[in-house]
């Protein structure tokens, strides 16, 4: 019983000092709400009161930091893109810029008449159900293989004995596809497609260079010939389908670039895609545009994969200058597109890489059909250099050309430049030229191989672009009316000049003798003065320079308030052939 007692007495207390608790709890927890508790963001007051208690000073420093902000600053001062938003006209515009393939300004246009029903087998297809593949190629797949579509082209060159055609630019992962395919042709103003076979798969590659294989991507050229209807009149857009009926699931805008005058220009040259994700080579590029402005390159067309931020910002700025055309370019299929990846990708698949670069090589080609005299694919450290008396590009071809004609009257398909190695440690042997800025590879380095590599050997051309096909990295692969026939160049008169670290792998055995056995050429040097001027303007322009250096990086002769180049070394080569 006296047990019971105790026990009672202690369930007492405990409840007694429960309330005591409770109380003085709830007195402290409504002292902690500050008197503008009503005026606080709803999401402060939704907290519970031990919450509220531990935010309650920053909130009044916030309110401290807002009220002294406002003071100081006008909210109209903050540097955002403030412009108003895209109209429908704007936003077509902007992605007809971004992917060219796409007939979307013909569709917006459209769209209503093409929906309504009609007597065809094949409707025309939204841009919404097109099946894209990396961004820029479209997708056909049949029964016997896949077809990753990159451009199409109407092509109406005289020596063409197809006549008026359509020329798709893809991939296809079959060697000798055998499948049947349809081209369904959408011209303006016409609510049903004109529907033809395809006339050929013209293959841009050789199989003896490897990779002849199923299921690897390979370049293709397909041609469709345009029904004799509709002979002068260029398609707005075209399907390829395996069944005539069937609702395609690509759609190209059909790329048709001419002149209003007709008048073309003289010289475009076409880069590869750029893979320099790691690689700053900005000063470099910059003394390579520079010279090929010089030298006559109307218009130079970069194919963009992975750049360094510096190369970036060097293209956009040319770019706002007219002076070349940036295209962005992914890889089609299953191949890597992810930066870092992509390039060890590339560096380790050689063969892919090679049949990868046929695309960007054939667009450029395409594109610019009827836009100039002569088309040159160059990598980022060649130059098409003339010797003699000719110092411009035109002046070349016009001492040239005819000494071509004499030997076959009916023209050339190309004509090639001997290639002659400028490596990095010829030149260095020899100590740096005080007059040039020491960033100015180039002009810097005037001692080459003694020898030229072979004849039709790593040469680059001058292509004429009525006559040739379908193009590779050094000669044409197929041309217009017959086997392509390219005029060697006499050294005499011209030589691709090749500015490398080291020889291509293929050459390795002569490329001990090409070092041993140098020469100094300073042909370059008719443009020194004028290459000095026009880098070191750009580069100041672009901000390359600190401002406390000499701009010649410590090699002497003129200097520059600008200052001499941050983080750029004389010494540093990359290589961009292979």
């Amino acid at each position: 019983m006296a047990h019971s007692k105790v026990i009672l007495k202690i369930l007492f207390s405990l409840c007694v000092w429960s309330f005591v608790i409770i109380g003085l709890f709830k007195m402290h927890g409504t002292n902690l709400v500050p008197q503008d508790y009503h005026q606080m963001p709803p999401d402060y007051q939704q907290l519970p009161l031990n919450g509220r208690s531990l935010l309650q000073k920053d909130m009044l420093r916030y309110a401290e930091t807002t009220s002294t902000t406002t003071d100081h600053f006008d909210p109209s001062e903050i540097l955002v893109d403030n412009r108003t938003a895209m109209d429908d006209d704007q936003l077509v515009r902007d992605v007809e810029s971004r992917i060219p393939s796409l007939p979307i300004a013909y569709w917006s246009k459209n769209k209503n008449f093409l929906q309504q029903k009609s007597s065809t087998c094949a409707k025309y297809p939204s841009i919404f159900e097109l099946e894209f593949n990396n961004i820029y190629w479209q997708t056909l797949r049949t029964s016997n293989g896949t077809f990753q579509l990159f451009g199409a082209y109407y092509d109406i060159r005289r020596a063409s004995l197809l006549g008026p055609t359509v020329r798709i630019l893809g991939m296809i992962d079959r060697i000798e596809p055998k499948v049947k395919t349809y081209c369904q042709f959408w011209f303006d103003g016409q609510k049903e497609p004109f529907i033809v076979k395809t006339f050929e798969y013209k293959y841009i590659w050789y199989n003896k260079w490897g990779n002849y294989k199923q299921g690897i991507y390979q370049p293709y050229l397909i041609a469709c010939q345009i029904p004799k209807p509709f002979h002068g009149v260029v398609p707005s857009s075209v399907s390829m389908v395996e069944k005539e009926c069937d609702t395609a699931t690509n759609n190209l805008r059909v790329i048709y670039n001419r002149p209003p005058d007709d008048q073309k220009k003289g010289f475009a040259v076409c880069v590869k895609g750029l893979d320099f994700l790691y690689d700053d080579l900005s000063v470099r590029l910059i003394e390579w545009i520079e010279m090929l402005n010089i030298l006559g390159a109307d218009k130079i067309y970069f194919y963009n994969l992975q750049v360094h931020p510096n190369i970036t910002k060097v293209l956009s700025h040319y770019e706002q200058e007219g002076k070349v055309q940036v295209i962005p370019l992914t890889l089609p299929g299953g191949q890597p597109n992810v930066p870092g990846f992509q390039h060890l990708y590339l560096t380790k698949k050689t063969n892919h890489k090679r049949q990868n670069e046929v695309i960007p090589y054939n667009d450029c080609l395409y594109k610019n059909l009827y836009l100039y005299n002569y088309i040159a694919l160059l990598d980022i450290d060649e130059v098409i250099m003339p010797k003699g008396n000719s110092v411009l590009w035109s002046e070349l071809m016009d001492k040239v050309r005819p000494e071509s004609l004499k030997i076959k009257p009916d023209g050339y398909h190309s004509y090639n430049f001997r290639n002659v190695y400028f490596l990095d440690d010829q030149q260095h042997e020899h100590g740096w030229h005080k007059d040039i800025p020491k960033y100015m590879h180039m002009l810097q380095h005037v001692h080459r191989a003694k020898n030229y590599t072979k004849p039709n050997q790593y040469v680059k051309c001058f292509h004429d672009p009525e006559r040739v096909l379908t193009l590779h990295n050094h000669f044409p692969l197929s041309c217009l009316g017959g086997v392509c026939k390219s005029y060697p160049v006499d050294t005499e008169d011209a030589q691709l000049q090749h500015y490398r670290a080291d020889c291509v792998k293929t050459l390795k055995k002569s490329c001990e003798e090409y070092r041993e056995h140098s020469v100094e050429d300073k042909t370059i040097w008719k443009y020194k003065d004028e290459l000095i001027r026009r880098t070191i303007k750009t580069l100041e322009t672009l901000g390359f320079f600190r401002r406390s250096s000499a701009a010649f990086g410590g090699g002497g002769g003129s200097s520059s308030s600008s200052g001499g180049l941050s983080g750029v070394g004389g010494a540093t080569t990359h290589s961009t052939e292979r």
